[in-house]
């Protein structure tokens, strides 16, 4: 189905009516804020409304923004892969859309360089309204050879190429505060500018979220910190460094760390190890093992084709949801992991009861007994959605958001109970199931929240048009 009001006209037999009624009532009709539906979206040139800032501008000094007098249609929070997706596919839709923030920033300069993506290249695409923007067609045109594992660096290049081609007015300033209008919010950039929208998405991803246990927060910055922090991997040669966990994050840390030249032990609660593919059988059944799993990839036999439907997963009672979810999540470490960590020393079944910061060394005490001497703490512990810890919410639309421990509670269309604010990536995880962690996510995030937002704006419009309602939902 295809509806196009850029004249205004429905080229759909479906909404032929619609469009006889659309037709009658031109005069009221801004056709410059017009929408475009279709399926087979197609790239949309970006207008002068956006604030023309550079994709790879860092410093502070920021040109004028001409979104200043001008509302949009959405304003979107956080320039990951979520962000620039949905963007990219709100804008194909003929929305008014504004984006804000450093693109692929989290994944540049928190995460520790060297790293490789645990997902699957088929599962590492960023969602676009045309597949000339794939992971494939970035590395044509870059002269990159395919590999996989795909290696951090090759994916952040591959988000800034991604936002070049398709959003290269992106704003990267930050958004320093957000209130509610009532309808619409009006957000604040850190230069001060104030910028208004009829919708918000919030895509600002985990940096927020990292869990540290509170054993170890007396203990100095230089002397512990989070894998989702900006570990430099290099400064720790040579010393020792006890990393904390069982996960990709705290397992791939320690193989480049020992690779670095540093003395690492691994310390995880759990019995034993996990490793992804742990069953190779299951993966090579032929047709079999693509109805046991997804291309995404999250997920055991059977739980990952579950979770590849998020609007099913959705529809799940909420106590069977947080296991599904928790399963699907739990800490392992991918297949080419073991052979890098042969020669770092490993400690399970064990975790840690205390800590303290002498003599330039942090002294750690296990639950059974032992103590270890180190030079540095790496915590691999995860993190835990707090839509709090944003701290661009005012007070007021704080309060007014409901949550479900520290995840929004999200509605079709990733809306929260405040009308028109809708939450996409890790944040909606805990409604549409662990697909929302991963990047495979992007696809069914964008098409869902474009169809949504799209939707309801042919119904605003169809409402001031006194435009009949079946005509619409047809």
């Amino acid at each position: 189905m295809r509806v196009k009001f850029n004249k205004p006209r429905c080229h759909s037999p479906l909404f032929s009516s619609f469009s006889e009624q659309l037709e009658s009532r031109r005069s009221d009709l801004d056709c410059s804020r017009c929408l475009f539906i279709s399926k087979t979206m197609t790239t949309s040139t970006l207008g002068p409304h956006e604030a023309h800032v550079n994709s790879e501008h860092h410093g502070r000094a920021f040109p004028p923004s001409p979104l200043a007098a001008t509302d949009l249609d959405v304003a979107i929070i956080g320039a990951g892969p979520y962000g620039l997706s949905a963007a990219a596919h709100l804008k194909a839709a003929g929305l008014k859309v504004g984006i804000f923030g450093r693109p692929m920033d989290f994944w540049a300069s928190k995460m520790p360089a060297g790293m490789l993506l645990r997902s699957p290249r088929v599962a590492s695409n960023i969602a676009a309204p045309l597949r000339n923007f794939s992971l494939d067609a970035y590395e044509t045109t870059a002269g990159l050879p395919p590999r996989a594992p795909l290696p951090l660096e090759t994916f952040v290049a591959y988000g800034h190429w991604f936002q070049r081609q398709l959003l290269p007015n992106l704003d990267a300033r930050e958004v320093t505060s957000v209130q509610h209008l009532g309808p619409g919010f009006r957000l604040v950039l850190e230069d001060g500018e104030p910028i208004r929208c009829k919708r918000l998405v919030v895509a600002a991803g985990i940096g927020p979220f990292q869990r540290i246990p509170s054993i170890f927060t007396s203990l100095p910055a230089s002397q512990v910190q989070h894998c989702y922090s900006g570990c430099d991997v290099k400064s720790l040669s040579k010393k020792r460094v006890v990393v904390i966990g069982a996960g990709q994050s705290a397992l791939e840390c320690a193989a480049l760390l020992h690779e670095a030249g540093s003395d690492v032990e691994v310390i995880a609660r759990i019995s034993a190890l996990r490793w992804i593919g742990q069953h190779p059988v299951l993966h090579n059944l032929g047709p079999i093992s693509s109805l046991l799993y997804s291309p995404h990839d999250v997920g055991p036999a059977g739980i990952s084709r579950l979770v590849a439907a998020p609007n099913l997963v959705m529809r799940i009672p909420l106590k069977l949801r947080d296991r599904i979810r928790i399963r699907a999540v739990r800490p392992a470490g991918s297949k080419w992991l073991p052979a890098r960590l042969e020669k770092v020393q490993i400690t399970t079944g064990r975790s840690v009861t205390s800590a303290h910061s002498e003599h330039g060394r942090v002294r750690l005490r296990l639950d059974d007994g032992t103590e270890r001497s180190t030079d540095h703490v790496l915590l691999g512990t995860g993190y835990s959605v707090d839509i709090s810890r944003y701290r661009f919410w005012s007070e007021q639309l704080l309060q007014q958001i409901a949550t479900i421990d520290g995840y929004p509670a999200l509605q079709t269309g990733f809306e929260s109970s405040v009308s028109g604010l809708h939450f996409i990536g890790a944040t909606a995880a805990r409604c549409y199931g662990p697909l929302l962690y991963f990047v495979a996510g992007t696809e069914f995030a964008s098409r869902e929240l474009t169809s949504k937002i799209v939707k309801r704006g042919v119904r605003s419009l169809a409402k001031t048009l006194d435009v009949r309602p079946e005509f619409v939902d047809a």
